[in-house]
């Protein structure tokens, strides 16, 4: 994915973002901004975690544990974004409407991505 395609995925993201923020009860985000780095941070820290454990530990890999993963995410990010507000219940709840979200706008996860075009070349 190029450079223009990362800030695509991004600001699609941080739209995402906001939304779940007016759809979900205790997840709040600040603004747009907010929302843009909280996209970049959830999206390092999942691709920390997938890099660590493997792909059975993301919501890629359509588990009960990914879906937890993705909820801790969600919940961690909040102490390194600021203007962003989530409770457990909250976490829970995002990471549920962000992987419906997900089945209508499918996008690899940044470790598969890169893992592609490493057997590319």
């Amino acid at each position: 994915m190029h450079f223009l395609g990362h800030i695509v995925r991004f600001v699609v993201s941080a739209i995402v973002l906001m939304i779940v923020g007016y759809i979900v009860p205790q997840f709040s985000v600040g603004g747009f901004w907010s929302a843009l780095f909280l996209a970049v941070v959830i999206a390092l820290l999942g691709w920390i975690i997938e890099g660590i454990f493997g792909k059975r530990v993301t919501p890629f890999g359509r588990g009960i544990v990914g879906f937890l993963a993705s909820a801790v995410v969600i919940w961690i990010a909040q102490f390194i974004v600021g203007g962003v507000s989530v409770t457990w219940l909250g976490a829970i709840l995002a990471a549920l409407v962000i992987g419906i979200i997900d089945l209508f706008i499918p996008v690899s996860s940044p470790y598969e991505a890169g893992r592609k075009q490493e057997s590319r070349k």
